[in-house]
């Protein structure tokens, strides 16, 4: 009730002597705080919500607004109410995508296969001579023909076809190692 009458007289005050922005900011934006805390219960966010709808009003053309005060008052509350939906649908993302990592998680038979394979790649390796090794190690880590050729001793011009032996060579005995386990 009070602050009814004080946003009366203050509209009267701010209609009569100036229309500047500040003057207005100034006046109205305990008001507009207090309408937003009754919403979201949080003094930071009720003021950072607050200069959103400041922002809004002040492109806002003011000769087309009837009542000042109507008009903050209804986009604090629109504006609060708009970060709370905001800030359920972000929680309802985030624990989504929590649930989709457990979803993602490898069960204990993924785990045991993954690691199979590994040991299977990681003898295969051993039974490749050092040079074959190491290109296919170096290559499938990233580096370029330039530096496969400086660790092997090669031309440059060579990496290339002594890479395709030796993933010749890796899937043979790969496929030989698997063939023969199953």
């Amino acid at each position: 009730m009070e602050v009814q009458a004080k946003l009366a007289m203050d509209t009267g005050v701010v209609q009569d002597n100036t229309d500047s922005f500040r003057d207005l900011f100034t006046t109205y934006y305990p008001f507009v705080v207090r309408q937003i805390m009754r919403i979201v219960k949080e003094q930071q966010t009720a003021e950072d919500i607050a200069q959103d709808v400041f922002l809004s009003f002040y492109h806002t053309d003011r000769s087309a607004i009837e009542h000042i005060p109507a008009w903050l008052s209804r986009a604090s509350i629109y504006a609060a109410y708009n970060h709370l939906r905001a800030e359920k649908r972000r929680t309802a993302r985030q624990e989504k995508e929590a649930a989709e990592k457990e979803w993602v998680a490898p069960s204990s038979e993924d785990a045991w296969m993954e690691q199979d394979a590994i040991v299977g790649v990681r003898d295969v390796l051993a039974m490749l001579d050092e040079r074959e090794r190491t290109l296919l190690v170096m290559k499938y880590s990233g580096f370029a023909y330039a530096e496969l050729a400086r660790a092997t001793g090669t031309e440059v011009s060579s990496v290339g076809t002594l890479l395709i032996r030796a993933k010749s060579k890796f899937r043979k005995l790969y496929d030989r190692m698997r063939g023969a386990e199953t």
